[in-house]
């Protein structure tokens, strides 16, 4: 069975290749993607449509493995200052992208729409991205973005609003598959603003290159009541660092995953640590859910994990650490609500022509008083997502406090971005409920939306 899709008129690429003549470093770094999307790339990986095959088959009945040891991280001496962006200071909230981010962001979106969307179907199906579409991150450029230029990455200025934007259009595309492209991102972001001088030698570089190590920041435990601040995961101090023992969950790709960013309780504060795929006593399992499913989502066992005193982000304990962790997980708060806001405007784009077109009692349903308003209220939930989500990005990028704008979007997220899923279905009808429509997989996704935490880190 396949999915029919909303009306989409031709999207004019003459402004993308008019802002090109910019030689800025994002600009640079994201040429790439307009390449990506063009016909050759998507008909030789046939990418069109849905992709006809059966990856990560273990996923439904469940794997269990030891960490990826795909590659070698070299450890790399520090003692210098780390590379961090520049700091925007526009003091002011512009609700208008420039130039530069409205190209990377209608080009992420061509790419979600004409790339993503198709493979979406198959990949929640088998509960796992495509290989062809993940192994081909770095040619997005989103990662190198977030590396520092001295690493030949292209961040000369914080550009948390620039990911905020890029999360969204992504998502517009498909959530679950959005996750895997944006894991490696959120951990080059983490390193680039809050990992020492050795840490960024010795990781960086590999998330400029060619082949990006799938990666992820996690932090979620399978519990209810999951609180990011007060984690089950312990690390306990050992001779030769630390010693981690505990679950974590939600991670993308978790199967491939090379590298991880492991939030742990150290002396009653939460810190995040630095451990490798092929480390003892780490392993990964299946733990595919009700939403995201396109993302390969598994849970990371750590048994006695030992890490070298190295592995601490930043290399210092106590104040420092729980700071650089408070903030990685406000960010990704903001960037699970940019996702909530790119799946949820792809509800509302997909139901204005279905409620305009379907017909009962001789008129379009639209007509109707219950169901115009139903469709405006989804729209104005939407850009409310959206816009707190903004705004806390804005003062983020600036170096201002917030923690305010990250709570009342998540807030946004579980309420309104569930709501705006649930209303989806309801105006299908009959066929919100089946698998020929995307909308009911977009509320599956947007459900997962609420309960995310990590991974995505602007």
């Amino acid at each position: 069975m396949t999915e029919k899709t909303a009306p989409r008129a031709p999207r004019d690429t003459t402004s993308v290749g008019a802002q090109q003549h910019k030689r800025s470093p994002i600009g640079a770094a994201m040429r790439a993607l307009t390449a990506v999307t063009g016909s050759e790339f998507a008909d030789k990986y046939k990418l069109r449509e849905p992709i006809n095959r059966v990856a990560y088959e273990a996923t439904k009945t469940g794997f269990k493995t030891l960490g990826a040891a795909n590659r070698a991280f070299a450890p790399k001496p520090g003692g210098g200052d780390p590379q961090r962006p520049v700091i925007a200071s526009k003091g002011y909230f512009n609700l208008t992208p420039d130039d530069e981010q409205a190209m990377i962001a209608e080009t992420v979106k061509d790419f979600a729409t004409e790339i993503l969307r198709p493979a979406a179907y198959e990949a929640d199906k088998n509960a796992a991205a495509p290989d062809d579409i993940v192994s081909r991150s770095a040619e997005l450029g989103i990662t190198m973005i977030n590396v520092p230029e001295a690493f030949d990455g292209a961040a000369a200025e914080r550009g948390v609003v620039t990911n905020a934007l890029v999360a969204e259009a992504m998502a517009y595309g498909d959530m679950g598959l959005a996750l895997p492209l944006l894991a490696p991102s959120g951990v080059a972001t983490t390193l680039t603003n809050f990992g020492s001088d050795g840490q960024q030698q010795t990781y960086l570089p590999d998330f400029a290159g060619e082949q990006v190590p799938a990666s992820a920041v996690v932090i979620a435990e399978p519990r209810p009541l999951f609180d990011a601040f007060d984690l089950k995961t312990k690390a306990t101090r050992v001779p030769s660092g630390y010693r981690l023992d505990g679950v974590k969950s939600f991670v993308p790709n978790a199967g491939s995953a090379e590298l991880f960013l492991v939030g742990a309780m150290l002396d009653g504060r939460p810190t995040l640590f630095i451990v490798e795929s092929d480390t003892a006593g780490l392993s990964v399992e299946a733990d595919p859910g009700m939403g995201l499913r396109a993302a390969g989502m598994g849970r990371l066992i750590l048994e006695n994990v030992s890490v070298p005193a190295t592995a601490i982000l930043g290399e210092q304990e106590g104040d420092a650490a729980e700071a650089a962790y408070a903030d990685v997980v406000r960010l990704s708060r903001l960037g699970w609500s940019a996702l909530a806001a790119g799946t949820a405007q792809a509800v509302v784009d997909y139901v204005i022509p279905y409620v305009n077109e379907r017909e009962a009692f001789g008129e379009p349903i639209s007509n109707r008083q219950a169901v115009a308003f139903m469709v405006a209220t989804m729209a104005t939930e939407t850009d409310s997502i959206r816009l707190v989500t903004l705004r806390g990005a804005s003062r983020a990028e600036q170096g201002l406090s917030f923690a305010r704008e990250a709570a009342l979007a998540r807030k946004l997220t579980i309420d309104k971005g569930l709501q705006i899923g649930l209303d989806g279905i309801q105006l299908l009808g009959g066929h919100g409920f089946t698998k020929e429509h995307p909308v009911e997989r977009w509320y599956r996704d947007l459900r997962g939306a609420g309960i995310g935490e990590g991974i995505v880190v602007l």
